[in-house]
């Protein structure tokens, strides 16, 4: 039409500009995520890096530096299991005679249909059989590298509870597979359920049951029972080193033990007194895990194993006996009053992984 173009106004001239500024950053900002990714990838760069490198960038109207350094702290979390799973990798049922009795059992349970069954009629129902199997002490510290210990025909009395809790969470659920033992197993016995090392074990039964609490497993109920709290400083394994083949050996081991009882100095066990426990039968379940509380100095619990309800309407207490195999003791108040130093018992009750 042949009218000359309209001037711009410094206002259209410093938009550009500044438009132009933020399409140089914006494009900075893509190398830089691009760049960060690959090294995360690459396992060469640290959360604390990437996001030094958002910072530096500034303008955070541009993108949610918080959701991009959250996602990179995701794929950072997961290189790190990825290598621990590497590190400490999660073995299936090795000895025969172990894998054919994973077998029976699981076939016991298809038979008689105890997937349709209350978590506590599957516990005490596996229970039994195990009766007769032989204790066997220090079974999870034999190998000089923290493994996975898995053993279906030998037992101390937490590795009973331990397997016959992870055994009747997969039956629950109809999942009969030797992986998803082996999962539940891992996830009950180490902190967060990680297996990272001998200090990542959940060693005394008060950790073992506020970990497992926190992520669903159990529920700590003795003070629903009628029970009542103690503060206890957990320090025995340090105190007692010479107790423990994998502290007499590695002194990292040791050190490591004792950084974690630092944090352990004000200990809540919770407890019910051994003139209390008989009050406690018509609200006990089979299958709830008993801890024998303990007077000793340092620590919480001398011996665990499982209610047991007896035929007569009775409680007892199934457990991997030390005077030598898996037996029934027919009335639990009695049994733990005869422990040497003993207070009470804990108790947690599994929770059903079908609800």
């Amino acid at each position: 039409w042949g009218f000359p173009p309209r001037p711009r106004s410094i206002k259209t001239r410093v938009g550009n500009k500044v438009l132009g500024l933020r399409m140089k950053k914006s494009l900075r900002l893509a190398a830089v995520l691009y760049i960060l990714t690959c090294c995360v990838a690459s396992g060469l760069e640290s959360q604390a890096t990437v996001e030094s490198e958002f910072r530096q960038l500034g303008h955070k109207r541009l993108i949610n530096t918080k959701l991009i350094t959250s996602t990179i702290s995701e794929s950072l979390n997961d290189r790190a299991e990825s290598l621990m799973i590497a590190q400490f990798p999660l073995p299936e049922i090795s000895d025969p005679a172990d894998k054919k009795r994973f077998d029976q059992v699981m076939e016991y349970a298809i038979a008689n249909h105890l997937s349709e069954r209350l978590l506590p009629d599957i516990m005490q129902a596996i229970a039994q059989q195990f009766l007769g199997a032989s204790y066997k002490a220090h079974l999870l510290d034999q190998a000089s590298q923290e493994t996975l210990v898995i053993t279906l025909n030998k037992f101390d009395c937490v590795l009973f509870v331990e397997t016959i809790l992870a055994l009747a969470r997969g039956i629950a659920v109809k999942d009969y597979s030797q992986q998803t033992f082996v999962n539940h197993l891992r996830d009950q016995r180490y902190g967060d359920g990680n297996l990272n090392g001998y200090c990542s074990r959940l060693h005394y039964f008060s950790q073992w049951i506020d970990d497992n609490q926190r992520r669903g497993t159990v529920k700590n109920i003795a003070l629903d029972l009628g029970g009542v709290s103690r503060q206890k400083t957990l320090n025995y394994m340090s105190k007692h080193r010479g107790k423990y083949p994998s502290l007499v050996r590695y002194e990292s081991n040791y050190q490591c033990i004792v950084a974690m009882e630092a944090n352990l100095k004000q200990t809540t066990v919770n407890f019910i007194p051994h003139d209390q426990i008989r009050k406690a039968y018509n609200q006990l379940q089979p299958g709830d895990i008993i801890g024998i509380a303990t007077t000793i100095p340092g620590l919480d619990v001398t011996h665990t194993g499982l209610v047991y309800r007896t035929a007569d309407g009775n409680i007892g207490f199934i457990h991997a006996s030390p005077a030598g195999r898996v037996t029934i003791a027919r009335d639990l108040q009695r049994y733990a009053r005869h422990v040497r130093h003993s207070l009470g018992i804990v108790v947690a009750r599994p929770v059903d992984p079908g609800f």
